[in-house]
C-alpha cells in the first residue's frame, strides 16, 4: 500500500499569497505609491532612456543599469502590453485597402480577386483593432504611470498615433458592401487627435531641448509622419481637397527633414542588433502612401506621385539587396514593422500601373502585393502561436521601468526591489519577510508497501 502525503492546501495559501503579494507590490511601484518601496518616477528625461537603454526601438537594458521592478518574475500582463502592438492593426489594416484595390482597380483585374477576401479581412482586423484598443484602455486605468513613461520614451510616442491611423486605415478598407461612401465625420473623428500630437511632438522638434528632433529620430519616428498621408488621402476621398493637401504639405516638410536626420546617423550612435533590423522598412511607408495621397488630391499619378513612389521603391530595393539582415531573426512584435511599409508600396505600385499599364508594372504590382500578403500572413500565424500557445509575445516591458537617474555601480539583479537604495531599515526588513512568504513548502512524499 502507497501512502502519499502533501502539504498542498500550506502550498495553494501560500502561492496565492504570494500572487496576491507580488501584483501589489508591482502595482503600487507602477502607479507611484509613495508607499512602495521603488516607485515609478514619471517624467524621465529624453536623455535618460538612450542613456540607460540600446538599439532602435530602445528595449535592450544596458549591462550597467538598474531597473525598478524585479527581474526574476513575470509582470502583471497589462504591465507588459507595449502601445506598439497597434502595429498589428497597422499591417492587418493596410492589408484590407490593398485586397479592396486589387479586386476593383482595372490594372489588377486580371488576378480575379473576389471582394468577400476583403470583407472577411475588415472583419478581423476591426477584431484586433478593438481589443488591443480595449487591453491599452485598461492599462491606461490601472497602469497609467506606465503609459506616462511609454509616452516620455522617445520611441513608443510615435506609436500614439497608431491607433488613429489604423482607424483611417479601416475606414479607407471598408467593403462596399458595408458602406459605398465614407461620412466626413470619421476624418474628424481620426484626424482630430492626430493634430493634437503634432503640434506637441513637432512643438518639440522645433524648440529643441531634451526632445529635439536630431537627439530622439528614430526609424518609428515615420509613424509619427504617415499619420499626415493617411488623413490627407483620407481627406481627400471625402472631398475635402484643401485639407488634405494642407496635411500632406506638413507631413513632406517634416519627412524631408526626419529622412535627412535619420540618413545620417541614428541618434544612438550605436550598432542595431540583428532582430531589430525590421524596422528600417519603416522608411518605405511615407513615401508610398504620399504617391497615392497626392494621386487622390490631383486625381492624376503625375510627376510629385511618380517622385516619391519611385523613392520608395528604390528603398525597397536598397533592403531587400542586403541579404545578410534577414538571418538570425528572434520573433517579436518588431517583425510587423515589415508589414505596414510593404502593403503601402503594394498599393502605390498598383495605383502606379494603372498610370502606366503594361506587363512590368502589373507583375511589379501583382509580385510585390504576394510578398506583402504573404509575409502578414506569416506573421500573423506567429503572433497567435506565440501568444496564446507558447506565451513568449509579451515579456517584461523593461523600458518603462528603468530609473530615472543611473545608481552607482552596478546592484545585484535578482531581486531589484531588494537592493540596497533609499530604504530604510523597516522597509528592508518588511521587504524580506514578504519574499519569505513566496517560497513554497516543500512536498514530502511517502511510500511504503505492507
Amino acid at each position: 500500500m502507497s501512502r502519499l502525503s502533501f502539504n498542498s492546501r500550506n502550498r495553494d495559501t501560500s502561492a496565492a499569497a504570494a500572487a496576491a503579494a507580488t501584483a501589489a507590490t508591482t502595482a503600487a511601484a507602477v502607479n507611484g505609491d509613495p508607499t512602495s518601496p521603488r516607485p515609478l518616477e514619471a517624467n524621465v528625461p529624453a536623455g535618460r532612456y538612450l542613456d540607460a537603454l540600446q538599439g532602435p526601438e530602445l528595449e535592450v537594458l544596458k549591462e550597467s543599469e538598474d531597473l525598478l521592478l524585479p527581474t526574476d518574475q513575470t509582470w502583471p500582463f497589462l504591465l507588459r502590453f507595449p502601445i506598439n502592438s497597434f502595429g498589428i492593426v497597422l499591417g492587418l489594416g493596410s492589408q484590407t485597402i490593398l485586397w479592396k484595390k486589387l479586386s476593383l482597380m482595372p490594372s489588377m483585374r486580371f488576378l480575379h480577386i473576389p471582394l468577400h477576401i476583403n470583407f472577411v479581412l475588415w472583419c478581423v482586423a476591426l477584431c484586433a483593432y478593438t481589443l488591443i484598443s480595449l487591453t491599452y484602455v485598461c492599462k491606461c486605468i490601472f497602469y497609467f504611470e506606465a503609459v506616462r513613461r511609454e509616452f516620455y520614451h522617445p520611441v513608443r510616442i510615435n506609436f500614439f498615433f497608431a491607433p488613429w491611423v489604423c482607424g483611417m486605415f479601416l475606414t479607407l478598407g471598408v467593403p462596399p458592401t458595408i458602406a459605398a461612401s465614407i461620412h466626413p465625420a470619421a476624418w474628424l473623428v481620426f484626424m482630430s487627435p492626430l493634430v493634437v500630437l503634432e503640434l506637441k511632438i513637432y512643438g518639440q522638434w522645433l524648440s529643441g531641448g531634451e526632445r529635439r528632433l536630431s537627439k530622439v529620430a528614430n526609424p518609428a519616428t515615420h509613424v509619427s509622419i504617415v499619420g499626415n498621408f493617411v488623413g490627407s488621402l483620407l481627406g481627400a476621398t471625402v472631398e475635402w481637397k484643401e485639407l488634405a493637401t494642407f496635411f500632406w504639405a506638413v507631413g513632406i516638410a517634416h519627412y524631408v527633414v526626419v529622412f535627412v536626420t535619420l540618413y545620417q546617423r541614428l541618434p544612438t550612435n550605436e550598432l542595431l542588433t540583428r532582430d531589430m533590423h525590421p524596422v528600417y522598412f519603416l522608411f518605405l511607408a511615407v513615401p508610398s502612401t504620399a504617391s497615392v495621397a497626392w494621386e487622390k488630391i490631383t486625381s492624376d499619378f503625375g510627376y510629385v506621385s511618380k517622385l516619391v513612389f519611385f523613392l520608395g521603391l528604390f528603398l525597397l530595393f536598397s533592403l531587400v539587396v542586403r541579404v545578410s539582415i534577414f538571418r538570425g531573426f528572434k520573433f517579436s512584435l518588431t517583425w510587423w514593422a515589415y508589414t505596414f511599409p510593404l502593403t503601402a508600396v503594394a498599393i502605390a505600385s498598383i495605383h502606379y500601373a494603372v498610370r502606366e499599364p503594361g506587363l512590368f508594372t502589373q507583375g511589379l504590382a501583382t509580385v510585390i502585393s504576394f510578398v506583402a500578403v504573404t509575409v502578414v500572413f506569416l506573421l500573423f500565424v506567429f503572433t497567435l502561436v506565440h501568444a496564446f500557445v507558447w506565451r513568449t509575445l509579451f515579456p517584461n516591458d523593461i523600458a518603462i521601468a528603468i530609473t530615472r537617474k543611473k545608481r552607482r555601480g552596478k546592484p545585484a539583479r535578482k531581486n531589484i526591489l531588494h537592493s540596497s537604495g533609499s530604504f530604510d531599515k523597516e522597509t528592508n526588513q518588511a521587504m524580506e519577510d514578504n519574499s519569505k512568504t513566496r517560497k513554497v513548502p516543500s512536498v514530502t512524499i511517502s511510500v511504503g508497501c505492507s
